[in-house]
């Protein structure tokens, strides 16, 4: 927390308590406000900004997150200086080397797989924490796991094999995100716990039908998930169905509508 906070949270404490003073009558109730009024200034603040497609920037508590930059340094005119960049995999809509060089990244940690690292060249090489599947890193006081991500339909496997590309999941204060990357409903997502915000892919023929995606949301059960990565070939995610099936069957899952993709209709 910082320091601005922590005096805050002082002095709305102290003139709570004070005022309880005044008050015999009520000391649990006053108690109660100034805990959650303490709570509230200690949580952590989190902005979350759609670039394009899977592309996106996390503003948390004042680190700025660049997942899977792409799209040339235009696309984050308006952005601040990424403190810590995660890329899921070697394909170009979430890797991209010439947006990576293009990018001011020199106080940036890189956040890779194996198989991204080994395309990028040796002027990175202080910069990168390279994770496998299961591997965990804490930068910025942000705790980092790299979850697999792969497909299952047998037609659609040779398109993200297993152990390639990380989804991550991200955890500071007891609040947890996570970003599929290109995957399907595999358990590895399923047996997800505790996790307050979800990106999840969903696009044919590369990751997973919004039946499957919303099978595995419903399984996982996150407070928030966020559809994103539903642009496929020929036909868009229909994220309107995602949403009614998760709905329909859970109304504590908060279905959150981005827009993904600012130069397209849908």
């Amino acid at each position: 927390m910082s320091i601005s906070k922590k005096i805050f949270a002082f002095v709305v404490l102290t003139a709570v308590l004070c005022m309880g003073c005044k008050d015999k009558s009520k000391p649990a109730d006053i108690k109660e406000q100034a805990l959650s009024l303490v709570a509230e200034n200690t949580a952590s603040d989190v902005s979350i900004t759609p670039i394009e497609h899977a592309t996106a920037v996390l503003d948390w508590d004042g680190t700025i997150i660049y997942v899977d930059p792409v799209g040339g340094k235009e696309a984050f005119a308006n952005e601040k200086e990424p403190d810590l960049i995660l890329i899921t995999d070697i394909h170009g809509d979430h890797f991209s080397l010439e947006t990576l060089q293009a990018l001011n990244t020199q106080k940036t940690k890189i956040v890779v797989p194996q198989a991204v690292a080994d395309k990028i060249p040796a002027e990175f090489t202080p910069q990168l924490d390279i994770l496998n599947n299961g591997d965990t890193k804490e930068r910025y006081g942000i705790h980092i796991e790299a979850i697999p991500m792969y497909n299952l339909r047998e037609e659609a496997k040779d398109f993200h094999t297993k152990g390639r590309g990380n989804g991550y999941v991200l955890s500071k204060n007891d609040q947890r995100i996570y970003f599929s990357g290109d995957t399907e409903d595999i358990p590895e997502m399923r047996a997800l716990q505790n996790i307050d915000k979800a990106f999840v892919c969903m696009n044919l023929p590369y990751t997973m039908t919004v039946e499957s995606a919303a099978d595995a949301v419903l399984e996982f059960k996150p407070k928030q998930v966020y559809p994103y990565h539903y642009r496929g070939k020929p036909d868009v995610g229909d994220v309107a169905k995602f949403k009614k099936i998760v709905n329909e069957k859970d109304s504590n899952v908060e279905v959150v509508q981005l827009d993904w993709y600012p130069k397209e209709d849908y």
